[in-house]
């Protein structure tokens, strides 16, 4: 699937492919599973990857644009608040459920939060899988129609695959993965591997770059693992649901691009990059969008990690404060 998606000329093929091949099966009743640890594998190949690019040259421009990383990350916040409501209008929802759907932070995140407040964990982990899948499929296919492309200047440190350099790289990105495991931080996987390389080539140290079919192999498994949360029980148990959850998604997407408008009066940086930047999809999806379309992969994905952090650790305190004065805030468990 991802062969042809790449003949095709499709954007992201390696990602894209296996995700709508996996998905049109599954919906159609075919017996199929993710790979065991197959989208953790996915994760760690793109976040070691992304991390090659935070260069010391590259760490100093990104500090000189805190004020923007901050206020995409709030407007996140206010992104998600709109959406909440709309899925409240739509789905007719108990308040738990429909807020923490629609927050853009990381999926299993927002499903244990739910769960403390007595969501439905189900339709969360739905909606939070038709929001990915829509963001995947919808921006960077936006914006290879509009010509969105190779207007990076930002350069990994490492042009090469060096056998010496290589198993280093590894070592030191999967010791990041276990830090931010061990300390149960979400998107371990992503952010784990992007820290360990980051931090070394962060000092100037090349070790090498990631062969090209690792990176296509961590898109094909991350493609395949959304695929497989399609099923035809999905669509049939909860319609009116999973429409709310999908006009939900839309209007994060637009949204989160006139966010982007409104950001790029304080950054120099492309608008295609900024669109990026706030797009309400998952950090590795975005920022391996990011690298194939060459478009400030640095930016996008500090700017994706914050989000995801502030989400997580303000969306209990948020969802309290949007339901104070309705007297229907649920339950922390």
């Amino acid at each position: 699937a991802g062969g042809l998606a790449s003949r095709l000329g499709l954007p992201l093929p390696w990602m894209l492919g296996p995700l709508f091949v996996v998905a049109g099966l599954r919906v159609r009743g075919a017996a199929l599973a993710p790979l065991p640890g197959g989208r953790q594998a996915g994760q760690w190949a793109i976040g070691t990857a992304l991390g090659l690019y935070f260069t010391p040259d590259v760490l100093r421009l990104i500090s000189e644009q805190w004020l923007l990383v901050v206020a995409l990350a709030g407007g996140s916040l206010l992104v998600g608040l709109c959406c909440a409501r709309l899925t409240g209008r739509i789905a007719g929802c108990d308040r738990p459920t429909a807020f923490f759907a629609s927050l853009p932070g990381g999926a299993s995140e927002m499903a244990v939060l739910a769960e403390r407040f007595g969501g439905a964990v189900d339709r969360i982990a739905a909606a939070h899988a038709i929001r990915v899948m829509l963001v995947v499929a919808v921006v960077p296919v936006g914006l290879t129609l509009v010509g969105a492309h190779g207007v990076d200047h930002y350069l990994p440190l490492a042009t090469r695959v060096d056998p010496l350099g290589l198993p280093l790289l590894v070592a030191v990105s999967l010791a990041g993965t276990a830090v931010l495991a061990s300390a149960r931080i979400g998107n371990a996987w992503v952010l784990g591997p992007l820290l360990g390389a980051g931090a070394v080539t962060a000092f100037g140290v090349e070790l090498s770059m990631l062969p090209q079919w690792a990176v296509n192999g961590g898109q094909m498994l991350i493609g395949s693992a959304l695929g497989c949360r399609f099923a035809p029980a999905f669509f049939r148990d909860a319609p009116r649901f999973l429409v709310a959850a999908l006009a939900s998604a839309l209007l994060g997407v637009v949204l989160s691009t006139l966010l982007a408008l409104a950001a790029s009066s304080i950054s120099p940086a492309p608008l295609a990059t900024l669109v990026l930047a706030a797009a309400p999809g998952g950090v590795a999806e975005m920022c391996i969008t990011a690298k194939v379309l060459q478009l400030g992969v640095p930016l996008v994905t500090v700017c994706h990690a914050l989000r995801v952090i502030v989400l997580t650790v303000t969306a209990p305190a948020l969802y309290r404060l949007s339901t104070r004065n309705r007297g229907e805030a649920g339950t922390s468990r």
